[in-house]
């Protein structure tokens, strides 16, 4: 996979808030989701967004693909602003733009046949019957399921299957970028490694773009070519991803790889796992300082008050943290 000269998408300084209308019980304010979140993704590249429930990995990935509307920053793709579009503009962008979703079974309406759920977004776009029988088969071939499986229910399938399926309504329209929002974490962990797998070769045949949102740092190692680790809506490190994972920089990124099993168990008893503690803060009322002070084993004075930046580090990484080196 090589990267093109100009990323095909870029996102610039994004800022998605929530205002939430005062009630009883609720004291009203603005929920910052996304917080000022900028990267790119180039063809035939994979960029993860990774961290807990509620840091706004979803929702960056919603707002690039038209589902949240962005407070403020930019995305653009392929060079054209698209960060405000509405109406028959934001359906056109459809033909380069899909997401997969974590749930196959919810994904798939369970009275439509595989070949109609595939054949959805080919009809809204015009094709023709015939070309659309012809391109549920190419695209059921692709994904690795029988032409047979075109008249089955969702339920005859298992949720392997359901989610090439999935992979397959995605791919109809030919699109260049593809947002997986979770995509095996529904799966059983034998299965995983096969859809993975399947990714990794529609990536290559394809020259797709992946924005890859996930918690599994395990998943993301094996798909992903650079990985952003976020906490309350901001990134604390992101880098290539054989540095973030030989040489992480901040303490919250250490403490995320910390806890994934390692195969060996010798290696596994004698290793370290790193405890975080403290309470995650509100998104209502973040900290003023570093996002992660509350949780942060090793913060120093100046943490509460002041908000680090992104900055190189030794490892080749960029981290916001003022002990990094």
């Amino acid at each position: 996979m090589t990267a093109t000269a100009q990323p095909l998408l870029q996102v610039r300084d994004l800022k998605v808030h929530f205002k939430l209308r005062r009630g009883v019980g609720t004291p009203g304010g603005v929920v910052k989701a996304v917080d000022g979140i900028s990267f790119d993704v180039a063809a035939g590249r994979t960029v993860a967004l990774v961290g807990e429930s509620g840091c706004g990995k979803s929702t960056t990935a919603y707002a690039v693909i038209g589902l949240e509307q962005p407070t403020d920053g930019k995305v653009l793709f392929d060079g054209r602003d698209i960060t405000h579009l509405r109406g028959s503009e934001r359906a056109s962008l459809a033909r380069d733009i899909q997401i997969v979703f974590q749930d196959p079974s919810a994904a798939l309406n369970p009275k439509m046949s595989i070949a109609d759920s595939i054949a959805e977004p080919l009809a809204i776009a015009g094709w023709t019957r015939n070309d659309r029988r012809k391109r549920i088969a190419e695209l059921l071939d692709r994904v690795g399921l029988p032409t047979a499986f075109a008249e089955r229910l969702p339920s005859a399938l298992s949720g392997g299957q359901r989610q090439r399926v999935v992979i397959a309504r995605a791919l109809a329209l030919s699109p260049r970028l593809l947002i997986l929002d979770e995509p095996v974490s529904a799966l059983d962990v034998s299965i995983r490694s096969q859809v993975l797998n399947l990714l990794l070769e529609l990536q290559r045949d394809l020259d797709l773009a992946y924005l890859f949102i996930s918690h599994d740092l395990s998943v993301v190692r094996h798909l992903a070519d650079e990985a952003m680790v976020l906490y309350l809506g901001t990134v604390m490190e992101r880098g290539p991803i054989d540095l973030m994972f030989e040489a992480p920089q901040h303490p919250y990124t250490k403490a995320l790889l910390s806890a994934i099993p390692l195969p060996d168990p010798v290696l596994q008893r004698k290793r370290e796992k790193i405890i975080l503690t403290g309470d995650l803060p509100s998104p209502l009322s973040p900290p003023p300082g570093c996002p992660f002070v509350s949780r942060c084993p090793i913060r120093v004075e100046i943490c509460p008050t002041a908000r680090p930046e992104l900055r190189l580090t030794v490892s080749g990484t960029e981290a916001a943290c003022f002990l990094t080196r």
